[in-house]
């Protein structure tokens, strides 16, 4: 009785196209982990006339952005940290998009943080924060950040930078507007 061993089928195009592969994967893979480790950051402030309780106030009011803020259009649910809110923004083109993070900080006269994401996490993760630092002679600094994360961040970051941060930097000044009085 005989037997025979399989040989290893030892053609040159599949080791290619299975090395090409490989290869492929691993680029991929590789450009995952950069993306998602990688933080795009979008950040403005502006200078306030008006103290951080004040601002507070102004930013807290969201039954009133309708009225002044370019940006937020509305927003609603209620503010507090571990609640999901609802948030319609218009970018700079006029396109409005809805959205809805889960708060994670909210300290009167301080800061207000949220999380949102476009599908299961690390596609597309935006952590929007508003602080309000004081300074001398009850004036305050307004800081609006954004710092993402996600495998489609890269392919987003013109559009970020000229469609939406001019919309944090207009939120900003009528912000600084109104709580100015």
């Amino acid at each position: 009785m005989s037997t025979t061993a399989a040989v290893p089928d030892k053609s040159p195009v599949r080791r290619r196209v299975l090395t090409a592969l490989g290869a492929v994967l691993v680029l991929l893979l590789g450009y995952c982990v950069y993306a998602i480790a990688h933080t795009t950051v979008l950040r403005t402030e502006i200078e306030v006339d008006a103290t951080p309780d004040e601002v507070w106030k102004v930013l807290a009011d969201r039954a009133a952005y309708p009225e002044w803020n370019p940006f937020i259009v509305s927003s609603t649910g209620e503010l507090t940290a571990g609640a999901v809110i609802t948030n319609v923004l218009r970018d700079t083109n006029g396109k409005e998009t809805t959205f809805t993070p889960e708060l994670v900080v909210v300290e009167p006269g301080r800061e207000l943080c949220w999380i949102g994401r476009i599908a299961p996490g690390l596609v597309f993760d935006g952590e929007h924060s508003f602080r309000i630092e004081p300074l001398a002679g009850g004036r305050s600094k307004f800081v609006q950040e954004e710092r993402f994360h996600g495998i489609a961040v890269p392919f987003t970051v013109s559009m970020l930078n000229e469609t939406i941060k001019p919309q944090f930097e207009a939120m900003n000044r009528a912000l600084a507007a109104r709580a100015a009085g």
